[in-house]
């Protein structure tokens, strides 16, 4: 999280008090159309990265800040401007969901209650800490994701790789619930710890994990962006143009990643949780 969003009240957050609503109102009427097509672009990629593995705020969250938007401001706008992403995405994994209806429930509860308590925290309290212990969430959910492999072969001995039970045990619903307060508290890398997670807990088919990582991220930033909006915290001339990019952005995405293999798809998961990890920890600092 950026630091600017180390402000605890809400009614100090550019863009939710009374007078900040009036302010924005007259930056949003003025705002060039270069910057819109410029976040849109960014959403557009940014709806295709975390379609393909995650890290799409990696592009679309520092573009919002360089067009002038308080990096608080930026991190709930953008919140906004990509959960619609994930609808494009579902459409093109649709066929992934087939056997996996136990982890599709698990997550979507854990994904909603979560999301809510992680952007009411974001909204309502301070994020130094939080924000310095970010990357290495980042980086531990990167390295379960490269160890994958060995990793499931050790906890689930007697299971083939491939072979995946019809509901998660109940500890993945706590670690997930986890995720989810993270996703609505910040957000950037959400795909990935949702891969590394599900990977630990003995899913080894990519596009199913894809499938999987998508729901989860829409279902806690559905709800977090929703109270981002009743709080007033969202500029909504760029969130509107940027969630139309990221659906097409989404759809596209998700046909990719079926197209290529699965070790190309992991080495972009691996690429971009590394990537991630780099740039939340450089933020940090």
């Amino acid at each position: 999280m950026a630091r600017a969003g180390r402000r605890s009240a809400v009614g100090r957050v550019p863009g939710v008090s009374g007078r900040g609503r009036r302010g924005r109102a007259r930056r949003d009427a003025l705002m060039p159309v270069g910057s819109l097509l410029l976040a849109a672009l960014a959403a557009l990629v940014g709806g295709a990265i975390n379609s393909i593995a995650g890290g799409g705020t990696l592009v679309t969250f520092p573009i919002l800040v360089a067009l002038g938007i308080a990096p608080l401001t930026a991190n709930t706008t953008n919140t906004m401007a990509l959960w619609p992403g994930a609808f494009g995405s579902l459409w093109g994994y649709r066929r992934q969901f087939a056997g996996v209806g136990g982890w599709v429930a698990s997550i979507g509860v854990t994904g909603i209650l979560g999301g809510i308590l992680g952007a009411w925290l974001l909204l309502t309290t301070g994020n130094d800490r939080f924000e310095r212990i970010v990357p290495f969430l980042v980086l531990g959910a990167t390295v379960l994701f490269v160890s994958n492999g060995p990793l499931v072969r050790w906890l689930r001995g007697h299971q083939p790789l491939g072979e995946v039970a019809p509901k998660p045990p109940p500890a993945f619903l706590v670690v997930q619930f986890l995720v989810g307060i993270y996703g609505g508290y910040f957000g950037a890398g959400i795909g990935i710890l949702t891969l590394g997670v599900l990977g630990l807990f003995g899913l080894t088919d990519i596009h199913k994990m894809n499938a999987l990582k998508v729901w989860g991220a829409l279902s806690a930033n559905l709800v977090a962006a929703l109270l981002f909006a009743a709080k007033g915290a969202v500029v909504w001339p760029l969130a509107l143009v940027m969630a139309a990019s990221s659906l097409v952005g989404g759809y596209v995405g998700s046909r990719l990643a079926q197209r290529v293999g699965q070790e190309w798809v992991r080495r972009a998961v691996v690429a971009i949780g590394f990537g991630s990890f780099l740039w939340l920890l450089a933020r940090a600092g």
